[in-house]
């Protein structure tokens, strides 16, 4: 069986897109359930003051998981795209080699994550499968694993240019650059909701740990259907 989300796989073309088996303990649910008298944090949002961040969606990262985030992610895009929020895909860029970096992971693994954001434009360098729309969406790249790291993006300008006040994530790897904007963006002050079917990870245990860390300290956890109610309810709370 190929490892799913792990660059450099041979048979690639084998590879049967599939969704993690994912989960939050009950006891975390009842944990947030006494502090906050409800499961979920955020319970609405307001679809024109929200932005679904897509991180590292690259061919880099292949495998069954990555693979079988792509229709959840194009849902989700086509649905908040249509509620007048904003989608922006972010790739990883070159940025500058670094000594550590080369020390952690050797010298030629090291230039292959520094390069795994590839050449040329930023669309064409997108995993095929995505629907991008080049007029409404924001494309552009990051040069640290959180897109909300000081220097790493274009992202925080582009948030506050647009007076977002709720971050949805998606994208690769789940535990990595995903989490790592999770936890930048609750820092900023963003309310955040990591798609937990929107996500790629290693396997289902590296998955879930990571959910488990965003849902205790940083924010929401959903299932893409949930975040679709509440990008519908939102709409709907607009036209009122």
């Amino acid at each position: 069986m190929n490892s799913p989300c792990f660059p450099g796989q041979d048979g690639r073309q084998t590879v049967e897109p599939r969704l993690h088996q994912w989960r939050i303990d009950p006891y975390e649910y009842r944990r947030h359930e006494r502090r906050r008298g409800r499961r979920h944090a955020f319970t609405h949002l307001d679809p024109e003051r929200t932005a679904l961040v897509v991180v590292d969606m690259v061919p880099f990262f292949d495998g069954s998981y990555f693979r079988g985030v792509v229709p959840q992610v194009n849902r989700l895009a086509d649905e908040l795209r249509e509620a007048g929020g904003s989608v922006v895909w972010v790739l990883p860029g070159e940025g500058g080699a670094l000594p550590v970096r080369e020390e952690f992971y050797g010298p030629l693994v090291a230039e292959r994550f520094r390069t795994s954001g590839g050449a040329g434009p930023l669309a064409d360098r997108l995993w095929p499968g995505l629907a991008v729309d080049e007029k409404r969406d924001v494309l552009m790249e990051k040069t640290a694993t959180s897109a909300l790291f000081p220097g790493s993006s274009d992202l925080g300008a582009l948030l506050r240019q647009r007076e977002i006040t709720t971050v949805v994530l998606c994208g690769t790897v789940t535990g990595v650059c995903v989490e790592g904007t999770a936890r930048d963006a609750a820092q900023l002050g963003y309310r955040v909701i990591m798609v937990a079917d929107g996500c790629a990870g290693g396997n289902d245990e590296a998955h879930n740990a990571s959910l488990r860390v965003v849902y205790r300290s940083f924010g929401d956890v959903r299932a893409m259907a949930e975040v679709v109610d509440l990008i519908h309810d939102g709409a709907t709370a607009q036209r009122l």
